[in-house]
């Protein structure tokens, strides 16, 4: 198998000295910014950007067949083409001809469960599948923790799309796999080929795009496609676990062309949320609401709404435990209690008098820690986060003075806990997880 940039910098020496012999010097020039693209035993394809440099090569393809039978002992016959003009005859229409979507059909607007820490994703991304390639929807960055649905609203994209606009390309992929595609693509010099075939589409869905972080060849690849489908209104939408400005190695040239359009978060899931979508899962295994007590829907909704696949999990685990232990009776709130008796390991607090102490203890429950490693000098991240956590529960339900709790924390200064009242009550105002690890964790210790 040729390796055709070897081939060509060989062929360029053969077809320089030709042209010389024959006093055509002057077309040396246009061979700078040509490749070539194809070569087999028979033909070959030679491509430029611009038309006048196109009709200049053509006009000594004597010299080029020439040097191609010199160079390779057999009679090839070139043909000089526009970067365009090879795009449309010998890439595009092959490519999206066989070009796979990727989209899980079962995802759908109208299977998505909406609340309020996913309305507004829900609300740009089916926009943004109505009006493809409107400007102020171009990027749409969709960010948020894992399992919350942002995947299924790139499906959901993707699938409403391709029920109503039949002329239109879709395309769903993963940052991981682009990652292994340009890597493939650049071990069998097919680079260009790859390029043209996600320039193609007219609705690029890529999945988890933080994974580009520090991948250079990936960004700088995937910045030229962006760019491609951006100038031509194609649109792009795109899911993080964070806000574009905060991933990390990554280029800032990226950064501002993810930030250029809108940018929407899913948060974690609220109560009422987690109901209608175990009820909705319940629905898909044919079960009916009444084959298991609401206090037991709510029981899981409050203690596994973490996300959508532990949510489905724990159901999941129930509806096992019930097959093979509950002897085919109806699913009530003991046999829940049974079933994740190993998963809820919170200590009973209902006979304590409500101190320091037990505030601590139900905090370092909470967030798997020990009572030792909660008022320790670490600063590790998950740990400071319990303290401050616990800190502000211990102001507000205790009305303790800062500097007692800096004494019941390990001798802290007062401007300590001053400061991570502060943060905690600042994050109750802006993130419903915060909301609900407050809740919770004041379930454990006044139930």
């Amino acid at each position: 198998m040729y390796s055709l940039n070897i081939v060509y910098k060989q062929l360029k020496d053969k077809i320089y000295e030709r042209l010389r012999e024959k006093s055509k010097s002057t077309y040396i020039d246009y061979f700078d910014e040509s490749e070539l693209v194809h070569l087999d035993e028979n033909d070959a394809i030679i491509v430029t950007p611009y038309v006048f440099n196109k009709a200049m090569l053509s006009d000594v393809i004597t010299e080029i067949n020439d040097s191609f039978l010199v160079l390779l002992n057999q009679n090839v016959s070139c043909v000089i083409e526009t970067t365009d003009d090879y795009r449309k005859k010998y890439i595009i229409d092959t490519i999206t001809k066989d070009l796979s979507d990727n989209l899980l059909p079962d995802f759908s607007f109208d299977n998505f469960i909406e609340g309020p820490s996913n309305k507004e994703a829900k609300m740009a991304a089916l926009t943004c599948a109505m009006q493809p390639g409107e400007k102020f929807f171009n990027p749409l960055v969709i960010y948020g923790d894992s399992g919350l649905g942002k995947t299924h609203l790139l499906h959901a994209i993707g699938n409403y799309v391709k029920q109503n606009n039949y002329d239109k390309k879709v395309l769903y992929i993963t940052s991981l796999d682009f990652v292994k595609e340009v890597g493939k693509s650049l071990r069998d010099n097919t680079i260009e080929e790859y390029k043209n075939q996600l320039n193609s589409v007219d609705i690029l869905l890529v999945d988890d795009i933080q994974f580009l972080s520090g991948k250079q060849k990936s960004n700088e690849i995937f910045f030229t496609i962006y760019n491609e489908l951006f100038n031509n209104r194609k649109q792009v939408v795109l899911t993080s676990d964070r806000p574009p400005v905060q991933i990390k190695d990554i280029e800032e040239r990226l950064k501002t062309r993810f930030s250029q359009g809108l940018s929407v978060t899913i948060s974690s899931l609220e109560f009422e949320t987690a109901v209608k979508i175990l009820e909705l899962k319940l629905k898909n295994h044919h079960l009916d609401k009444s084959s298991i007590d609401c206090d037991v829907i709510s029981f899981i909704a409050k203690n596994f709404s973490t996300d959508v696949r532990n949510l489905e999990g724990a159901l999941n685990r129930l509806l096992f435990y019930s097959i093979n232990f509950s002897k085919g009776q109806k699913i009530d709130l003991p046999l829940a209690l049974e079933a994740f008796k190993d998963k809820l390991q919170f200590t009973s607090y209902s006979h304590a008098e409500l101190s320091s102490k037990v505030i601590i203890k139900a905090v370092a429950d909470y967030y798997s820690l020990t009572e030792k490693q909660l008022v320790s000098k670490s600063r590790t991240k998950n740990i400071t986060t319990a303290r401050h956590v616990a800190m502000y529960l211990c102001r507000i339900h205790l009305d303790n003075s800062y500097e007692k709790i800096g004494d019941d924390f390990g001798g802290r200064d007062h401007t300590t806990v001053l400061s991570a009242f502060e943060k905690i009550e600042r994050l109750l105002k802006e993130n419903e997880m915060y909301r609900k690890i407050i809740s919770d964790i004041e379930k454990i210790f006044t139930k």
